[in-house]
């Protein structure tokens, strides 16, 4: 419903269909946790403070006195339940009334694991958070044993009606490089799509058979872009760019290139259940998109704000993204790019290290892909790839200003403690 030549999603196509989808939907930052904690906070994680993943020794954890998406639906009356991958932490924060069993890698199976929820939840309004860990991709060598699912979470031995698809004819995008290996992995990631297809399908039928189906909401979206070096981790277009698309049973179907977030997310699902959404949300709500009463302003830009991935991969970036031009800030410049551990071991990514800094990967070089300016400013309707760095050009001075006062005007409004950068360094 993208567009893409390769996906193969009837059950996402269909919902799109029958729903509203927006064509321009962005993560506000491209890290699992930091996004999950922003999705359910409704508040920038330099304002929620979890910054990074939560799991293991990165330890990133939300502040104290975060109200919460869940929170604000169960003292409305709902009835919540989460099923799948989490990676959110203080639990506490985020509290659910039911935590549903199910295996985050086999979508069908989760949906199945919804249904004794759904079958007794009777007239209760309830909240379902569905959340699949395809198409991450996994790191470390365990992958590469024989017997063992690849990076993608693929099973090395395919099942009769696995959609695989041949690394032959798939079309790479073109922020990638057309290597051998690149084909490869991302046929990998268009299986592990095809199998969230496969889970939507499924929760889709169980809703369905529970008589639940003609009156919910169901919002399909996903954390960040795709874990390839350049997607994931970055705040480049691939990383921030997610899909959302909206089935509302009080809707008819429609298009909109509206810029919006995941910062949204609770505000709007917050008016369609009826709560109250606390002052300190960050976002707006989108539901007169859908209802076809849009409302009289909406932004005329995106705002991102990425800090870390893992502990080790301090390297803030703030960022500002209008309808044309687009400004990223790499606070940490002189640092090089730090990798996530499975970005770095990604056999696209070695392919192109191993030549060297001037490799080409995509649209940059190896070596301009580690080391970055302070100031990146592309022109989105010249330059879609962000290849040409338009920063230093002295006829785009004014722009670049323009953007950077904009920047810290956002800084500002949403308490992010990074704005002392400007005058400490």
């Amino acid at each position: 419903c993208y567009g893409d030549p390769d996906a193969r999603t009837p059950n996402l196509d269909r919902l799109a269909e029958e729903g509203f989808v927006f064509d321009r939907a962005f993560a506000t930052t491209a890290s699992c946790s930091a996004s999950r904690s922003v999705i359910l906070s409704g508040q920038h994680n330099h304002a929620n403070g979890q910054y990074g993943h939560a799991h293991s020794f990165h330890h990133f954890r939300t502040v104290d006195g975060v109200r919460s998406f869940p929170a604000v639906l169960s003292e409305a009356g709902y009835t919540t339940a989460r099923v799948g991958k989490f990676h959110v932490a203080p639990e506490e924060a985020y509290p659910f009334d039911h935590v549903l069993p199910g295996n985050a890698r086999r979508p069908v199976q989760m949906a199945e694991a919804c249904r004794p929820f759904l079958s007794e939840i009777g007239d209760t309004p309830f909240f379902l958070f569905f959340c699949t860990s395809d198409p991450h991709r996994g790191g470390g060598k365990a992958n590469d044993l024989p017997g063992r699912p690849d990076r993608f979470g693929n099973p090395k031995q395919t099942a009769e009606g696995d959609r695989v698809h041949d690394p032959e004819t798939v079309t790479v995008p073109d922020w990638l490089p057309d290597s051998v290996e690149a084909r490869a992995e991302w046929a990998q990631m268009l299986q592990a799509i095809a199998r969230i297809d496969d889970g939507l399908g499924k929760l889709v039928e169980v809703l369905e058979e529970t008589g639940e189906w003609e009156d919910t909401i169901l919002l399909f979206t996903s954390d960040h872009g795709p874990a390839f070096p350049g997607g994931k981790t970055t705040t480049y277009e691939p990383g921030l760019r997610v899909p959302m698309v909206v089935r509302d049973p009080r809707a008819v179907a429609g298009r909109s290139d509206a810029m919006v977030s995941l910062l949204d997310l609770a505000p709007t699902l917050a008016e369609a259940c009826g709560a109250n959404a606390p002052e300190k949300w960050q976002g707006q709500s989108f539901l007169g998109f859908v209802r076809s009463t849009p409302p009289e302003t909406w932004r005329d830009a995106h705002f991102a704000s990425h800090t870390f991935h893992e502990i080790t991969m301090y390297y803030p970036m703030r960022v500002v993204r209008e309808g044309r031009f687009k400004l990223i800030w790499n606070i940490a410049h002189p640092l090089p790019y730090p990798f996530a551990t499975d970005l770095w071991v990604a056999s696209t990514w070695q392919a192109a290290y191993a030549g060297g800094p001037q490799a080409s990967y995509g649209p940059r070089t190896v070596g301009a892909y580690v080391q970055r300016p302070e100031f990146e400013l592309y022109d989105l309707q010249e330059d879609p790839l962000e290849a040409r760095n338009l920063a230093l050009d002295p006829d785009h001075r004014a722009e670049l200003e323009r953007l950077k006062a904009r920047l810290q005007e956002f800084q500002k409004a949403t308490g992010d403690p990074w704005i002392m950068k400007w005058d400490y360094e």
